[in-house]
């Protein structure tokens, strides 16, 4: 099968469907309050169909609170979420997998078992065959294990990860668990890839390899993806549009060019003055 195989099980899509382009991701005016505290106030961006949307920001800007709604794992007190005609604002974080929206986590999040146990974790809401037929091996689950492991193991070829497809996580490098993460979150064939920070921790080689997988995976599944990351290098790269966050306030949106010259990201963000200073 090729990169844009057919999705077995995919959503409320007939079997084989893929959408030639991914829904828009539209946020509007989504605000987060925590005792009092606002973490996002009237946030509101949009993710255009294929391209890579980058929220950047100082600490404490909300860019995690801004993902756990996207994900579900966060309702909001305000503002609406929908990915095309869906409305994911206030709906389970599972609902939201099925209807096409992934996420990576800051923090390498796997299981016991190789790099392929791990992968096929993500296939799970793709999965007709119920519990029963499954353990009980029936002719239909066989057939679809074997499809979605096939397609597994293309996807840990997409990311680089096949000459460890059978190697326990546990006996890889750091990076290399991160991208096992990655490729998880693709295993459930999003519309939409939420990157939490994919290459925190990971050394210049890493870095430059796991943006590089960014970018083919982004070109051969045309899928749209919402990236969040300090590197700046990264982001200036791959991103087509950026949102700044600051105070869980939105500060400006753009192209990467435009957003770097702006003096209110250089104050908030690099911690520069908005003008020079006078010559006594």
């Amino acid at each position: 099968m090729s990169a844009r195989t057919a999705r077995p099980g995919r959503r409320a899509r007939p079997p084989g469907a893929r959408a030639a382009v991914p829904p828009v991701l539209a946020v509007r005016d989504v605000t987060v309050r925590f005792a009092g505290l606002t973490a996002l106030d009237a946030v509101s961006f949009t993710v255009a169909p294929g391209s890579v949307h980058a929220l950047i920001g100082p600490n404490g800007a909300g860019k995690s609170t801004c993902f756990n709604v996207l994900s579900g794992l966060c309702r909001p007190d305000a503002g609406t979420v929908r990915l095309g005609d869906a409305d994911l604002t206030r709906i389970a974080p599972h609902h939201i997998a099925r209807l096409g929206v992934a996420r990576t986590f800051q923090n390498i999040v796997t299981t016991e078992g190789s790099v392929a146990d791990n992968l096929m974790l993500g296939r799970h809401a793709l999965t007709r065959a119920g519990f029963a037929a499954s353990a009980l091996r029936l002719p239909g689950a066989v057939r679809e294990q074997r499809v979605h492991r096939d397609r597994v193991r293309e996807i840990a070829e997409l990311v680089g990860l096949e000459a460890h497809f059978d190697t326990p996580v546990t006996e890889l490098s750091y990076g290399d668990r991160k991208r096992v993460e990655f490729a998880r979150a693709l295993c459930l064939e999003p519309d939409v890839l939420l990157l939490d920070e994919p290459v925190a921790g990971m050394n210049a080689a890493e870095r430059a390899r796991t943006a590089r997988v960014i970018g083919e995976v982004r070109a051969r599944l045309g899928l749209s993806v919402v990236l969040v990351e300090h590197d700046m290098g990264l982001v200036m790269r791959l991103a087509d549009e950026v949102t700044v966050l600051d105070f869980g306030r939105p500060l400006t949106h753009g192209t990467p060019d435009e957003v770097r010259r702006h003096p209110e990201v250089l104050r908030a963000y690099l911690g520069a003055p908005t003008a020079p200073e006078e010559t006594p």
